[in-house]
């Protein structure tokens, strides 16, 4: 039986998150000696557009509610994009996204606009599709002096055109969706082969005030998540770089007196891909979202 390893995804997809929660998360996993993948939104801060998913997201209201997002990102970043002026992520802290690389740690790219696509994206032209990602693998080889091998969709939204733009980008290895381990997309009939290492974890904001889970026990329910083999958990540089911090690192120590091995996704596709075979994706629900997220199989 495979030991239990874990591969840390930290999804970034505000200013505050940028500024305020990956040097926390790089100051937490230097003290507790561990790796991950970081994955950036590179272009505007447009989250106050997201007020629209209240009306076209069942249960997305009842979500911001149950994990106070409101106070967890703040009033400035609920009024990018609307009220106020959306900033450009990465354009205003480079040092933070070269640091995160000289720290020992993997990047990516998250997005351009992260609401644009997590909200829009079935509707794209390809071509438009195309262009969200140039533009951020653009800027992210502007500051970083190299090309991103790896991408994580917003929102696990996914469709068979950027699945298709990828090929296209001759990228190591992708993170787009939900599931039980690394695999090859099957989609819309479209066989595709930019190898898939799913997020297998519940993420925290999916956990937090359902079913009886608060933030004094969760990590009780992660620890019953642990299974044999490769387990991918994505955490948000926005929840367990500024509030939920303490948990996190609770956690850490936790898995780490189990003896678990800590990699990057990029160790993942080295050592499973191996393993994985092909496996549909489609856009389905997962509970504790609101909204569809692309799940393999």
């Amino acid at each position: 039986m495979n030991p239990p390893t874990i591969a840390i995804k930290v999804d970034v997809d505000t200013y505050i998150g940028t500024r305020d929660g990956v040097p926390k998360l790089l100051e937490i996993m230097e003290r507790l000696g561990i790796r991950a993948t970081f994955y950036f939104s590179m272009g505007p801060d447009n989250s106050g557009k997201a007020i629209r998913r209240i009306f076209t997201r069942k249960g997305f209201l009842k979500k911001m509610l149950r994990t106070r997002a409101p106070s967890v990102y703040g009033l400035r970043t609920m009024l990018y994009g609307t009220i106020l002026p959306p900033p450009i992520i990465a354009t205003a802290f480079p040092d933070v996204l070269r640091n995160t690389v000289a720290m020992g740690h993997e990047t990516g790219i998250h997005c351009w606009d992260h609401v644009k696509w997590h909200d829009l994206l079935p509707w794209m032209p390809k071509k438009t599709v195309a262009m969200e990602l140039g533009r951020a693998f653009a800027l992210y080889e502007e500051i970083m002096g190299c090309r991103p091998k790896t991408t994580a969709a917003p929102g696990w939204t996914v469709s068979a055109d950027s699945l298709e733009i990828q090929d296209a980008m001759a990228l190591s290895y992708c993170s787009d969706s939900r599931g039980s381990g690394p695999f090859y997309p099957l989609m819309d009939s479209r066989q595709f082969n930019t190898l898939q290492i799913p997020t297998t974890w519940p993420t925290m904001d999916e956990l937090l005030g359902e079913n009886g889970i608060t933030a004094d026990n969760i990590n009780d329910h992660y620890l019953a998540c642990l299974k044999p083999g490769l387990n991918v958990h994505t955490i948000h540089a926005e929840l367990e770089g500024k509030a939920m911090a303490p948990q996190f690192i609770d956690l850490i120590k936790r898995l780490q007196q189990r003896n678990v091995r800590f990699i990057t996704l990029a160790d993942a596709a080295g050592e499973f891909a191996t393993a994985a075979v092909e496996s549909p994706l489609a856009m389905g629900e997962l509970t504790g979202r609101a909204g569809l997220v692309a799940i393999q199989g």
